[in-house]
């Protein structure tokens, strides 16, 4: 900050501002292999509006509580992610997302109930729509101390040197397997006839009824899956085990009862597993965070369990033995126990996981499962053909507006305008660098809002100047010459600013807290505006009216257009003369 007696460096101050642009635009040209361009948000470039539909196990309306619940977490989500310019409504029984660009698994993927159960694996094997070996690479968990490991196939040596650990339902005396397949029936001896395989005791799946309503065919649904699916019954287990077609959607998506055995899929539908019930919620994890492993070249979940010894008994329990990760009824993760039990309750997930996907699982375990299980019924592509000419209409009212600034400072203050749009200008350049900046780092998008944040943001910078050359005048007009009232009109004129931007910076952060949607992208920028236009009435504006005032060009009346004040000036001053001669007389 110069000093009120214009004793500073404005070269320096104005060299200050040349390095802060440098190193902006520095940022942004070589720190990426990306557009330029800043990110445009929903109304601008298009994207995808997802329409979720709430399903509830009894088949009723969800409640409005349990929506907006729902409706923060997605929210929270949102954040987490970084995906800026969204939107999370209620309409009616259902959530609407809308999400900017043009991927809405994106948008699919926020809505995932992420309802998470460690369960002990009973047996393991192969769905009906698959044929062949389990391809590798699947999603595996690293329990205490050790990454996720897939046992190898029996005839490849172990590469650690231990041998596979045989399943619980391997009989004895025979060859331990590596995977636990559905328990199969012994061959009949050679020359007999075998059997026909016995029917199926179950009914085939009812045909929809036309007469039921959406939540009534729901329901039924669920129900007829838990009751295949969730049976203590050995048969009926068996029987679904060798039924489950892992293609098709999934009827207990989020709805599984924790206390009942499970027959459920793995994630990529390439396993079927028998699981038992639930021995730890998910509800219990205390964190979850992405993290890269150098040493192992890959992306993993770390989870933290809030109840460490329910997590050390279980791994005491199932050593050497399998248990699965399931979320929203689907495996995840299926690996073997390979260490005991470790303090602290910790454990990571790991698998193919990049740096999108990891993150979007550990939000979605750490900002908790959602009240209620939603359907995507509806995604659509969102056109900008009306946010584009919208856009166009704003930005030619906006040029008109600067243009009318400039011209009137021009017209009032004659040359000092230019330095007013040199200012202008120089905060454009910074205000554009850093929104690419900030759409590279956390997905800020600038939307028809942010805009008119921006063109707000120039009339506020164009009244600092006002204020400041107004200042300069009042001190003129006290008989000083332009060099001395420089300086001691900034010093007047920067409380002034300084407490209309704090009073404009307060009620923009109050705005971005308390609003949604693009309310919040037109308090961003105008917080963003008023706090680069205190940085360049600091560093350009006053630095420049400094070196003005010491220039004989700039001190001449015609060219600063304050002639008008040193000609009142005079006359005060002759008066007051005038006044003192008669007093002296009198």
């Amino acid at each position: 900050m110069p000093p009120s007696k214009g004793t500073g460096h404005p070269l320096r101050l104005l060299g200050a501002y040349a390095a802060l642009l440098a190193v902006i635009y520095g940022l942004v040209f070589f720190t990426a292999d990306q557009s330029v361009k800043p990110k445009l948000g929903i109304d601008l470039q298009g994207g995808t509006r997802v329409t979720l539909t709430a399903r509830t196990p009894d088949g009723n309306r969800p409640s409005q509580d349990s929506l907006k619940q729902a409706q923060q977490i997605i929210e929270s989500r949102v954040n987490g992610l970084g995906v800026a310019g969204s939107e999370v409504v209620i309409d009616g029984d259902n959530l609407v997302i809308t999400v900017p660009g043009d991927n809405s698994g994106q948008a699919k993927s926020l809505a995932t109930t992420a309802k998470l159960y460690i369960r002990p694996v009973l047996q393991a094997g192969q769905p009906v729509n698959k044929g062949g070996q389990p391809q590798p690479g699947q999603p595996q968990a690293g329990l205490p101390g050790q990454p996720g490991q897939v046992p190898p196939p029996a005839d490849q040596p172990n590469p650690a040197g231990n041998p596979a650990p045989a399943p619980e339902s391997a009989p004895q005396g025979e060859a331990p397997q590596n995977r636990v397949f559905p328990q199969q029936a012994p061959e009949p001896p050679p020359g007999d006839t075998p059997a026909p395989p016995a029917p199926p005791t179950t009914s085939p799946a009812p045909q929809p009824n036309q007469n039921l309503t959406r939540a009534q065919q729901t329901q039924k649904e669920i129900a007829a899956a838990k009751e295949l699916r969730q049976s203590k019954d050995p048969q009926v287990q068996q029987q679904a085990l060798a039924s489950l077609d892992c293609s098709k959607p999934d009827p207990l998506t989020g709805n599984d009862d924790p206390a009942l055995p499970l027959v459920t899929c793995s994630t990529d539908g390439n396993q079927v597993y028998l699981l038992a019930p639930s021995r730890i919620d998910g509800q219990d994890i205390a964190n979850a965070a992405a993290n890269f492993s150098a040493q192992q070249s890959q992306w993993s979940v770390d989870l933290e369990f809030k109840n460490s010894d329910a997590w050390a008994k279980l791994t005491e329990e199932y050593l050497q033995k399998q248990i699965a990760f399931s979320l929203d009824t689907k495996v995840i993760s299926a690996p073997v126990v390979q260490q005991g039990p470790q303090l602290g309750g910790r454990t990571s997930i790991t698998g193919n996981f990049n740096a999108s996907t990891a993150k979007e699982l550990a939000n979605q375990l750490k900002y908790g499962s959602l009240p209620l299980s939603f359907a995507t019924s509806e995604a659509e592509t969102v056109s900008a053909t009306l946010g584009l000419s919208s856009l166009r209409a704003g930005l030619i009212a906006g040029a008109i507006g600067l243009v009318a600034v400039l011209l009137y400072c021009l017209l009032y203050y004659r040359m000092l305008g230019f330095l007013a749009g040199f200012s202008l200008v120089a905060s454009g350049f910074a205000v554009y660098g850093i929104i690419v900046l900030l759409g590279r780092w956390i997905n800020f998008t600038l939307d028809l809002a942010g805009i008119a944040g921006l063109i707000i943001g120039i009339g506020m910078t164009a009244d600092s100047f006002v204020v400041f050359f107004e200042r300069i005048k009042d001190e003129m007009r006290e008989g000083r010459s332009f060099r001395s009232a420089v300086p001691r009109g900034w010093a007047r004129a920067q409380r002034t600013n300084l407490s209309g931007k704090t009073v404009s910076l307060i009620a923009s952060a109050v705005l971005y807290i308390l609003a949604a949607g693009q309310v919040r992208g037109f308090a961003f920028t105008l917080g963003l505006t008023t706090v680069l236009d205190v940085i360049v009435l600091y560093l350009v504006t006053s630095p420049l009216m400094m070196m003005a005032s010491r220039s004989p060009f700039w001190a001449k009346p015609s060219v600063n257009g304050l002639g008008a004040v040193q000609e009142l000036a005079r006359e005060r001053k002759a008066a007051a003369g005038i006044l003192a001669s008669a007093g002296k007389e009198a």
